[in-house]
C-alpha cells in the first residue's frame, strides 16, 4: 500500500507540475514561474498581500505546495502526512486567479492552499477517517466547514493523514490507509494525534493552513509537538456537521496554522452557527472576529494563572515554560500561581466512558449517511479490520484500535450508566470548578505547557533520548476537552534536542478573542517558532 501510494503521489504531482499533461500550463502553453513566497516562512497576511499586489498567483502557491509534497512526503524524509492529493487543485487555483482579476477576492482565504484532515467530508475527494475500512469512501456532500472554506476562496490541495478514526490508542499519527506520519522536526518522533498529518503538513510548509479536530487534545497535541499554532475552540463555536464523529460530547473542529494570525483568520471562516449542529445554537455563543482579536492583543495588565500541576515530567519542557513565564511577566502580564483542585489534573476517568459510549452510537449514525456498500455497524468495522485484505496488508489496523471498537460495542451506548454520570454530573462539576479557578483570582486565562513532554518516539521506532515522567502526557489537554472551554497553543521554544514546546492559553467559554490576543502578543515578542530542518526551502522548480 505504501509503494502504491508513493507512486500515486509522485505521478499526480508530476502531472500537475507539468511533467505529463496540461494542468500546470497557462493559456500560452507555458508552465507558471515558481512562487515568490516561501511557504516555509511566510505568514498568511504576507501571502494575502502578495496575492493582492500580483507578485504571486494562487496557481504558483498551489504548485509550490505540490513541489513540497513531492519532495518531502513520499520521498526524502517520507513524512507520510498526506493521504490524498486534489488533482484539480491547480485548475481551481487558476479559476480563482481569473476571478480575482475580474471581480476581486471572494473572501479572506481567496487562493490560499488549505489541507483538510481526512475526517472532513468532501464530495469530490475520498474521506477515509484514516482507515482502510473506508478507503475510497465518497460522502454525498461537503462538511459545513468545508463549504465555508471553499466559499471564502480556499483551495483544498489534499487530505491529511490522521490517527485511525481520530483516536490513537498509542499509535500516534498511524492510519491503516498509509501508515505512520513522522514528525518533521525529528523523524524518529511522532507528530502526536490525531490531527497528525495536518500539523506535520503545516510545519513542513505544504500549506499555511490546515483543519483539525479535537476530542482529547487532537489539535493541541499535534500543533505543539510540530511547532505550529492550534486552536481548540469552545464547544458550539464551529459546526461538526459532516465531520466523522468520535464523541460529539467532546468533539470540536479547529484550525492549525503557522502563526496565530493564520489560525485566527481561519477560525473566523470556520466559525458559524449551523442548524445541523445544535451545539452551535446556544444563546451564549459569541461570533469570532479575527481582526478585533489580533488588534486587542496585549499582555500588559493581563492576569494569568500559572498551572504547575504538570511540572516535572521533562526538564527541558519545564525550562522552556519558565522562560515563557519570564517573557509574559516581562511584557506586563501579572502571573498568579494556581493550584488545581482534584480531579482537574487528570480527567481521563471522566472522559473515557463518554468516548466509548458516544462512538458506538454516533459513528453508526455517520455510516448510515454513506453510499450503499459502506459498513453499517461497529461490528462491521471489527469484521473489516480482521479481514485478510486489511489484517495481512502492509498497514493493518492498530490491534488496540480494534479493541477500542469492541469496548465501544460493549459500552451500552447512550444508555451507559458511566456515560450518564459523566455527562450529567461530572462534566458540569468540572466546568464549575474551572470557572471557580478563573473567577476566584479574576484571571484572563490559565497558562501551562500544552504537553509536559516533547514528541514521543514513533510506535515503530525507539529513541533513548526520550524522557517523560508522567503516566499520560495528554493530561493538560483534558481540561478543555471535558469542559468544552477554549484553548490555544503557540510555540514557546525548543528542547535541547531541538524539539518544539508549546504554551497554552486556556479561558472561559467563547473567550477566543482574548486568548488569541494574548497568544498573538506572546508570539510577536518571543518569535519562538522554528521551521523543521528536514523540510528546507526548495530552489525554484522544486529542486532541493
Amino acid at each position: 500500500m505504501h509503494a502504491a501510494r508513493r507512486a500515486t503521489i509522485l505521478l499526480v504531482a508530476a502531472v500537475m507540475m507539468g511533467g505529463c499533461g496540461p494542468t500546470t500550463t497557462d493559456t500560452t502553453g507555458k508552465a507558471p514561474p515558481p512562487a515568490t513566497v516561501d511557504l516555509t516562512l511566510a505568514s498568511l497576511p504576507e501571502i494575502r498581500d502578495a496575492l493582492a499586489d500580483g507578485s504571486v498567483t494562487s496557481e504558483q502557491l498551489v504548485q509550490e505546495s505540490l513541489y513540497r509534497i513531492a519532495a518531502f512526503d513520499a520521498e526524502g524524509p517520507a513524512l507520510n502526512a498526506v493521504i490524498t492529493i486534489n488533482d484539480r487543485a491547480l485548475e481551481e487555483a487558476r479559476a480563482l486567479d481569473a476571478e480575482r482579476s475580474e471581480s476581486g477576492p471572494r473572501g479572506p482565504l481567496h487562493g490560499i492552499p488549505v489541507i483538510l484532515k481526512d475526517n472532513y467530508d468532501t464530495a469530490d475527494l475520498p474521506t477515509t477517517g484514516g482507515s482502510a475500512i473506508l478507503a475510497g469512501s465518497l460522502p454525498p456532500d461537503d462538511a459545513f466547514v468545508v463549504r465555508r472554506l471553499r466559499d471564502a476562496g480556499a483551495v483544498i490541495i489534499g487530505k491529511a493523514n490522521m490517527s485511525e478514526f481520530a483516536l490513537s490508542y498509542g499509535w500516534l499519527g498511524y492510519s491503516s490507509v498509509v501508515g505512520q506520519t513522522k514528525n518533521p522536526h525529528d523523524l524518529l518522533r511522532d507528530p502526536s494525534g490525531s490531527s497528525s498529518g495536518s500539523a506535520a503538513a503545516v510545519a513542513a510548509g505544504y500549506a499555511t493552513l490546515a483543519t483539525g479536530t479535537d476530542t482529547a487534545g487532537s489539535v493541541r497535541g499535534p500543533a505543539t509537538v510540530c511547532g505550529v499554532v492550534g486552536i481548540k475552540p469552545t464547544m458550539g463555536l464551529v459546526s461538526r456537521d459532516g465531520i466523522i464523529p468520535a464523541s460529539l460530547s467532546l468533539d470540536v473542529a479547529g484550525p492549525i496554522a503557522r502563526s496565530v494570525t493564520g489560525a485566527a483568520h481561519m477560525l473566523e471562516v470556520m466559525a458559524a452557527a449551523d442548524p445541523s449542529d445544535p451545539a452551535t445554537q446556544t444563546e451564549e455563543r459569541v461570533d469570532f472576529d479575527a481582526d478585533a482579536a489580533l488588534e486587542a492583543g496585549d499582555l500588559a495588565g493581563a492576569r494569568l494563572g500559572v498551572v504547575r500541576a504538570f511540572f516535572g515530567a521533562n526538564a527541558d519542557v519545564d525550562e522552556v515554560f519558565d522562560a515563557a513565564l519570564e517573557s509574559l511577566a516581562g511584557n506586563g502580564a501579572e502571573l498568579v500561581e494556581v493550584e488545581l483542585p482534584e480531579p482537574l489534573d487528570n480527567l481521563w476517568p471522566v472522559m473515557g466512558p463518554v468516548v466509548d459510549a458516544d462512538f458506538s452510537v454516533e459513528f453508526e449514525a455517520y455510516l448510515a449517511t454513506l453510499p450503499e456498500g459502506a459498513p453499517q455497524t461497529v461490528e462491521d468495522l471489527i469484521a473489516a479490520a480482521e479481514s485478510p485484505e486489511i489484517a495481512d496488508s502492509e498497514t493493518p489496523l492498530n490491534p488496540a484500535r480494534i479493541e477500542g471498537f469492541r469496548d465501544a460495542a460493549a459500552s451500552g451506548g447512550y444508555d451507559s450508566e458511566a456515560r450518564t454520570q459523566s455527562t450529567e454530573e461530572l462534566m458540569p462539576d468540572v466546568r464549575a470548578e474551572l470557572l471557580a479557578v478563573l473567577d476566584g483570582d479574576e484571571l484572563d486565562a490559565l497558562v501551562f505547557p500544552t504537553m509536559p513532554c516533547p514528541a514521543s518516539p514513533r510506535h515503530d521506532a525507539e529513541d533513548p533520548r526520550y524522557v517523560c515522567d508522567i503516566d499520560d502526557p495528554y493530561r493538560p489537554c483534558y481540561m478543555a476537552s471535558t469542559s468544552g472551554f477554549p484553548e490555544i497553543t503557540v510555540p514557546a521554544g525548543l528542547t535541547s534536542h531541538r524539539l518544539p514546546v508549546g504554551l497554552s492559553f486556556f479561558g472561559r467559554p467563547f473567550s477566543e478573542a482574548r486568548l488569541v490576543g494574548l497568544a498573538y502578543h506572546f508570539e510577536q515578542v518571543t518569535k519562538a517558532r522554528r521551521p523543521p530542518s528536514t523540510t528546507p526551502s526548495l530552489e525554484p522548480g522544486g529542486e532541493r
